[in-house]
């Protein structure tokens, strides 16, 4: 049976051990004290909160078959049904059904909301025909921001409905996902579903609302976008370890990697019990763009110089409870808010976790928990204010948008320091040029948040897939 090292113990690396499973003899090695990545499930005053991703994505099918394949099945649970609501011009608005990334399909539909001016209602409206962008050709001209193939969501966007609308219902749901900006994310990579309209010259509405009427469903409730997990999402990766088969290897961080012998690899590694040489058939390397510049940088200069020009944007999760029945909070029909940048907040989002999942209400029906998200590319800044400043500006302005929230029970604060890649303009062929000179290292995958999407979802898939290319070689 071959041996594989996979080398990070996030989500993609565990995904690929576990499709190892009786195939291979593999090792997973983590620098870090648990399995996980960004998913993390800690405690708030003995009550188990999400620290990193609180839900994944169930459009795509991927991470929630994951989470019934290793017996998950009967945690998995829907949110309770609420708008997308934006905490904008001083209050809360929800965001009308049939949108697309914050796109009214119809215009029409945002008439009184207060989302948009009335000269942003109507230049949205007035949608401007641009000329085709070529996003869907296969350039091969590189990845240095001034790649022909590829465009800004921005650029893109806002000749065609107008600044006002990217900045107040785009930038904020985009900035949600990537902690990026829209004048800097890939059409072509972060709304890949727009590439063809950009490289055509049909209505950018007109193709949203047949991409609308294409999903709409037999009459009944619609399936929920996202899906958690009771007991919150870090179960999910220690049950992908533990029904992998894998040896798992926590603080054991990976120094080097070298070739063995033949056609084999050799990884030296740092581990609590001293250092460490693991030799194996194949390597499957499942880090951030730079932990996997250093690593690859010896074989592949080419592969090195490219991922170490990937930029990340760090982030921040503030957890508070506060000592109130979750029914005496905020209204029962608000899961939580997004905010545009361009109203000058400190947090960029907010999540009532008590009201948007029943096992967190269960969990502390005394309490209500809540937590905001700050941070986004350029504002690095704010992770380095200290605890107590960070939950006192959260605090503050979770209470100017819901009103007054009583007594502050306990609070968490988790940072995540460059915790996600910039999917920025010429992020595609960056990622095929990666992967080509990746390829002529035989024995050696790739896989991460860094190359498919940063959703769980993705992050799954390709684990997945680097496992299977393995499988083939």
């Amino acid at each position: 049976m071959p041996s594989v090292i996979v080398i990070g113990g996030g989500i993609s690396g565990l995904a690929a051990a576990w499709e190892l499973r009786g195939k291979a003899q593999v090792t997973v090695l983590e620098a870090g004290d648990r399995v996980g990545g960004k998913l993390r499930t800690g405690t708030l005053a003995g009550i188990p909160v999400d620290e990193g991703a609180e839900s994944v994505m169930a459009l795509r099918p991927e991470a929630v078959r994951l989470a019934e394949e290793v017996g998950l099945g009967d945690s998995l649970c829907d949110p309770e049904p609420a708008p997308v609501t934006f905490w904008t011009r001083g209050a809360l608005r929800p965001l009308p059904a049939g949108h697309v990334m914050g796109i009214p399909a119809d215009p029409a539909d945002l008439s009184g909301s207060g989302l948009l001016s009335d000269e942003g209602l109507a230049r949205l409206a007035r949608e401007e025909a641009i000329p085709a962008h070529p996003v869907l050709s296969d350039g091969t001209n590189g990845s240095n921001g001034t790649d022909r193939t590829d465009i800004s969501i921005a650029g893109y966007l806002a000749p065609r409905i107008g600044q006002e609308a990217v900045d107040r219902l785009v930038e904020p749901l985009l900035g949600g996902i990537y902690a990026g900006r829209t004048d800097q994310l890939s059409l072509r990579s972060a709304l890949p579903f727009l590439a063809p309209v950009a490289a055509s010259d049909e209505s950018l509405l007109a193709a949203l609302r047949r991409r609308r009427e294409g999903r709409r469903t037999a009459p009944g409730p619609k399936p929920s976008v996202v899906r958690g997990i009771a007991g919150g999402t870090g179960r999910l990766p220690r049950a992908v370890a533990a029904a992998s088969g894998a040896r798992v290897l926590t603080s054991s961080t990976a120094l080097s990697l070298e070739r063995a012998a033949g056609s084999r690899w050799r990884v030296h590694a740092a581990t609590e019990y001293g250092s460490a040489t693991l030799d194996a058939d194949a390597v499957i390397v499942a880090l951030p763009a730079h932990a996997a510049a250093t690593l690859l940088g010896p074989h592949s200069p080419a592969a090195e110089a490219e991922l170490d020009a990937v930029r990340y944007a760090g982030s921040a999760v503030v957890t508070m409870a506060f000592a109130r029945r979750w029914q005496d909070g905020p209204s029962p029909d608000l899961n939580g808010f997004l905010v545009p940048p361009v109203d000058g907040r400190t947090i960029k989002a907010a999540t009532l976790l008590s009201h948007k999942w029943a096992w967190q209400r269960e969990e502390a029906p005394s309490k209500l928990i809540l937590r905001a998200s700050v941070g986004r590319v350029g504002e690095e800044h704010l992770l380095g204010l200290d605890d107590r400043r960070l939950v006192t500006l959260a605090r503050t302005e979770l209470s100017q948008a819901l009103g007054p929230l009583g007594d502050l029970h306990a609070s968490k604060v988790t940072r995540w320091p460059q915790g996600l890649p910039q999917y920025e303009v010429g992020h595609a062929n960056r990622v095929a040029a990666i992967r080509e000179a990746v390829g002529k290292l035989p024995g050696v995958e790739l896989c991460g948040a860094l190359y498919e999407g940063v959703g769980v979802a993705a992050c799954v898939t390709t684990g997945r897939a680097a496992a299977q290319r393995l499988r083939e070689e």
